[in-house]
């Protein structure tokens, strides 16, 4: 940042520790199959960008850049100096040439937001601030510049307005309806959304156990010699094999009013990721580059995205993943598996009586 407070460009700095460096790295890079897909999905919405185009006009995004710079501390070489770094560095690594602003907001909640329709701000809480170490942190703010980069302030901006929406207009049953059923499908995009921006963070920080500590802290708070990595994943595979049909049906309930996934299941899958050969060659500089972006295909983004989800429900151990999954493989016996799967839901039966579907005598 200059002497006049103004926000520089990304190559005025480069990174405070030697970490690879994604010149011209697309977004498509690193995000989720399901995260661009449904972008696509929600462009191609009929109507969709006339309501955008009214609802640019109505969000309060003026009063929000007002509200964070009258009420908030904004990050700069002379305030939260070690912040300004790490978005230099974060921008510098994903090639972002316009560094945007960053606000600390005091919130004993941990929490980092990417919001803004003409231009991304990054806000992030005192109680993350707190809960974090060094190269936790660093992975956060990748994280924030990944959804700076792959546009998701925008819909983060929308999400955030229908939500307030939907509540004022709870009395009018077909309106809730409406603004609800939009409400659902954001929120299942921007659960896909967040995996992507923690791959950023990983590409960003380069440190995955920095990446799997953190995830863990918002877990379980800052009492990291009480906690392990390997147990908070294994928890994660229990939470996806365990339990019958009822358990995959509460799962779905569970995650629809939730704006993020589960922090276990954040994990498991940036494990994964990192694991993965993707990951591998965007670290030895093999990626979609950002000129090319122009050429991609939609027809494209959807067929990953198919085979993205049928791939993700044939290695799933979930219950209800494995029926349909069997199902579409042309396995039988619908109903007597539902029925099994089900039979948690029967009353047990009273002393003196028998199974309720017994023949009587």
């Amino acid at each position: 940042m200059s002497d006049d407070g103004q926000q520089g460009t990304a190559q005025e700095r480069v990174p405070s520790r030697q970490r690879k460096r994604f010149p011209g790295i697309s977004s498509r890079a690193y995000e989720h199959p399901a995260d661009r897909s449904a972008l696509v999905a929600l462009r191609k919405l009929s109507g969709f960008d006339t309501v955008f185009k009214a609802l640019s006009g109505l969000l309060p995004e003026r009063s929000l850049r007002l509200l964070f710079l009258s009420d908030s501390v904004r990050v700069s070489e002379r305030q939260f100096a070690h912040l300004h770094d790490m978005l230099r560095d974060a921008c510098y690594i994903l090639d972002l040439e316009k560094v945007p602003p960053m606000y600390v907001a005091q919130d004993p909640q941990p929490n980092a937001m990417c919001i803004g329709l003409d231009e991304p701000i990054i806000v992030v809480t005192t109680g993350l601030i707190e809960l974090l170490d060094e190269e936790e942190m660093r992975a956060v703010v990748g994280h924030e510049v990944g959804h700076a980069l792959s546009g998701h302030a925008v819909y983060r901006t929308i999400l955030l307005f229908l939500t307030t929406l939907a509540l004022k207009v709870a009395w009018i049953p077909l309106g809730n309806f409406a603004v609800m059923a939009l409400v659902t499908a954001l929120r299942e995009w921007f659960r896909k959304s967040e995996l992507s921006a923690d791959r950023a963070g990983l590409l960003v920080g380069q440190d995955v156990k920095a990446s799997m500590r953190g995830l863990m802290k918002l877990a379980g708070g800052n009492h990291l010699h009480e906690m392990n990595v390997d147990a908070f994943l294994e928890q994660a595979e229990e939470y996806e094999a365990g339990g019958d049909l009822r358990d995959s049906v509460l799962k779905i309930l569970n995650v629809l009013p939730r704006s993020h996934p589960f922090a276990t299941i954040r994990a498991a899958e940036l494990k994964k990721w990192a694991e993965s050969r993707d990951y591998q060659r965007i670290m030895d500089g093999h990626y979609p580059r950002r000129s090319e972006d122009k050429d991609t295909s939609a027809r494209e983004s959807f067929r990953e995205s198919a085979a993205s989800y049928a791939d993700d429900m044939k290695s799933s151990k979930d219950p209800l993943m494995k029926l349909v999954s069997d199902l579409a493989g042309g396995a039988g016996d619908l109903g007597g598996r539902v029925r099994r799967g089900f039979d948690g839901f029967r009353s047990p039966p009273q002393p003196g009586e028998g199974p309720k579907d017994a023949p009587q005598e």
